[in-house]
């Protein structure tokens, strides 16, 4: 039981794993913004381009009486176009980040590969150091 315990503390000391955590804790408190985006602010635009039309109260009734059971098929058409502008939204937001982020040029080689012997040797060289073949 300790080296289990013991191997599960290494594991959530690691720095990927407090990472991920941090992830998805930010990626809560985001969750609950880009919802009020979309129900706020796209989905009034959106039910004024359709006239005014709410998916959410669509549904077919299975029995009768008061409290007969619903198939509420218009929550899951609004769950759906809900999902559809959230990853539009996240989609938009990544791109965007991934636009600001800086891009790394790689370091030029420091070595290159002798054509005769393969062995690796400095850049500047003229004379392969391995086999003595003149270089060009």
């Amino acid at each position: 039981m300790k080296a289990f315990m013991a191997e599960f503390k290494k594991f959530i000391a690691r720095g990927n794993v407090m990472d991920m955590a941090v992830g998805i804790i930010i990626g809560g408190a985001f969750t609950a913004i880009v919802t009020s985006l979309v129900n706020d602010i796209l989905m009034p635009v959106l039910s004024l381009l359709t006239g005014g039309f709410d998916f959410s109260a669509l549904c077919i009734v299975l029995g009768t009486g008061e409290h007969a059971a619903t198939l509420n098929y218009g929550s899951f058409i609004a769950a759906i176009i809900n999902f559809l502008l959230i990853s539009f939204v996240i989609f938009l937001l990544i791109k965007g980040i991934n636009k600001l982020s800086v891009k790394k040029e790689a370091p030029a080689p420091m070595t290159k590969e002798c054509p005769f012997c393969r062995e690796k040797i400095a850049i500047s060289a003229t004379r392969c150091p391995h086999c003595t073949s003149e270089l060009e």
